[in-house]
């Protein structure tokens, strides 16, 4: 799709669905432990592949390009007692390591077995009763892993006790899930590197409450809208110079990615005001703001940013050095590997590594550029915002529907052409 370079309107309002993060976290708990009365639940081409499954009762259940599915329902169909399933998906997901958390389901007692190539889907999962407790897992890996074994430990008989061994990744992840446990009646733990889930009976989520968030014991769920969508509002307003108003936002949110807040105000000079009562936020960017010399950044808690980052910075000509992103190799696409030939097409030379990127020359641009998505959906999000400076054109732009289905028709009602 070609998009002609455009100019950011000031004021406009952006409703986001909820968070694909809690959405999913949620459908597999409201399965495990009685339906739970989910609002705002995401659109996201991922939530609704979960939600499918979860409600299906076929053999075979491909989950396509869903990622997060395919970890969590590693471990849901792990425990469903005399059930036999083939969990698979697409060619990329068939190359998406979840050996870690295979390894861990066996060593708890699971039945999972590789059907094509080991440590990769597709997976032969026979569901049975697991009487183990403890679990060790290395730290560092995607902590998708670790949650698919968080959101079952209350359901194993004797609860779930892990060991994290290591630096942990995504550490905002790990207490998001853990906060949403708690919320539905779960009690947890987390000290050090050992997070403990005691066992719960489902009749702890069944008490008649109609209570929203933060309560105890919640039984109706409004999903907070999702932060890693507004990152790229956040860019448009970074870049732009105008003000974007966001809907369902919360002032104190779960989301790792809420970190995105404090980033744009130091580096981008974009503020965010929030009004509670309304839920909603507004991004006000400093049109006076003096840049730092250089965006310097450890984003291991919040790499899904990480792309919109760059090429915000590459839009202001901020060199950059990232690092902490040793985790989005293993992503839709190498991330990594991803961002540094495109980043080239809208003039900025990189250095990567296995877990860093760092800017080493902006360059004058060319015309006819062309974005390539790698099927990605963050890839053609995160570099739209740059047709604030140039027009571009972004190959298979269908592929937001993974995240963020709406994203095109909300990138042109809050822009126009000049």
């Amino acid at each position: 799709m070609k998009i002609e370079k455009v100019k950011l309107l000031d004021g406009k309002t952006v409703a986001i669905t909820g968070s694909k993060s809690i959405s999913n976290r949620l459908l597999i708990l409201g399965k495990l432990f009685g339906d739970l009365k989910i609002e705002n639940l995401s659109n996201s081409q991922d939530t609704q592949l979960l939600q499918k499954a979860l409600n299906e009762d076929s053999e075979t259940v491909d989950i396509h390009h869903a990622g997060t599915a395919m970890r969590f329902l590693t471990s849901f169909y792990a425990i469903q007692e005399g059930r036999k399933t083939i969990l698979t998906g697409s060619e990329r997901m068939k190359q998406r390591p979840i050996k870690p958390l295979v390894d861990a389901l066996r060593e708890l007692g699971a039945e999972i077995n590789y059907l094509e190539n080991e440590g990769f889907p597709p997976l032969e999962i026979f569901g049975k009763k697991i009487e183990k407790n403890f679990v060790k897992i290395p730290a560092n890996i995607s902590s998708q892993f670790i949650t698919s074994l968080l959101l079952i430990g209350a359901n194993l008989e004797n609860g779930l006790e892990i060991e994290l061994q290591g630096e942990i990744t995504s550490r905002s992840y790990i207490k998001m899930t853990l906060k949403i446990l708690k919320d539905i009646g779960i009690e947890t733990r987390f000290e050090g590197n050992l997070i403990k889930i005691l066992s719960s009976d489902s009749s702890l989520l069944n008490q008649q409450l109609d209570v929203h968030f933060h309560s105890s014991k919640i039984k109706h769920y409004t999903v907070e809208s999702d932060w890693s969508s507004a990152s790229y509002f956040y860019s448009l307003a970074a870049i732009g110079k105008k003000r974007i108003h966001l809907k369902s936002f919360y002032a104190f949110s779960l989301q790792g990615d809420s970190a995105l807040k404090n980033i744009y105000l130091k580096f981008f000079g974009v503020n965010t005001i929030s009004d509670a009562a309304e839920h909603l936020i507004t991004l006000v960017p400093d049109v006076s703001f003096k840049y730092p010399e250089k965006f310097i950044l450890d984003m291991n808690d919040c790499p899904d940013i990480a792309q919109t980052v760059c090429v915000t910075c590459v839009a202001l000509k901020l060199p950059f050095e990232i690092s902490g992103l040793g985790t989005l190799k293993v992503k839709e696409t190498d991330r990594l590997v991803a961002l540094q030939n495109e980043l080239e097409k809208i003039g900025c030379k990189t250095e990567i590594t296995e877990n860093s990127i760092k800017s080493l020359e902006f360059f004058e641009l060319k015309n006819d550029i062309s974005i390539a998505t790698y099927n990605d959906h963050r890839m053609a999000m995160s570099f739209a915002p740059f047709c604030l400076v140039k027009e571009l054109d972004i190959q298979n732009e269908d592929v937001v529907e993974k995240s963020y289905p709406d994203f095109w028709k909300d990138f042109f009602e809050i822009t126009e052409g000049f």
